[in-house]
């Protein structure tokens, strides 16, 4: 399971290192696309199958949808993770997330987000002041 949060650089060539436990798990190959809240989604091959299938399964016919699958689908590229466990940020991916040198790699169970630092740690401040309100909403519908 992809789990936990680790601090990593992005280099001068836009690559940064995944976990090793990451890797293991994300394979040789991963799929890096637009994320939400800024930041970058990255699956293994087989977890983004499973997603975009789903997306696929999913109306064409509603506006949303189609801009949904686009978002996800036309902003995704294969890389390579290489000898020493990097993946290579395309620029326009890197430019979205506003990814500077310093970037968090959050394992989040089906797949890997990227981040900012900065942008992480704001985030997580916000989250941590509706923590309870968030828990109350998931409570209702049987989440939690």
């Amino acid at each position: 399971m992809l789990i936990g949060e680790h601090k990593h650089t992005l280099d001068t060539k836009k690559r940064v290192s995944l976990p090793a436990k990451f890797r293991k798990e994300l394979g040789k190959t991963v799929i890096v696309t637009k994320g939400l809240d800024s930041c970058l989604f990255v699956y293994s091959v087989k977890e983004w199958k499973i997603f975009s299938e789903r997306l696929g399964n999913l109306s064409m016919g509603q506006g949303d949808t189609r801009a949904f699958a686009r978002y996800f689908l036309g902003g995704a590229v294969e890389v390579d993770i290489d000898s020493a466990g990097r993946i290579l940020i395309p620029d326009f991916l890197k430019d979205l997330a506003q990814l500077q040198t310093k970037v968090i790699v959050a394992g989040l169970g089906s797949h890997v987000e990227l981040w900012d630092e900065d942008q992480w740690n704001k985030y997580q401040k916000s989250l941590e002041k509706n923590a309870d309100t968030i828990a109350q909403k998931l409570g209702e519908i049987g989440v939690i």
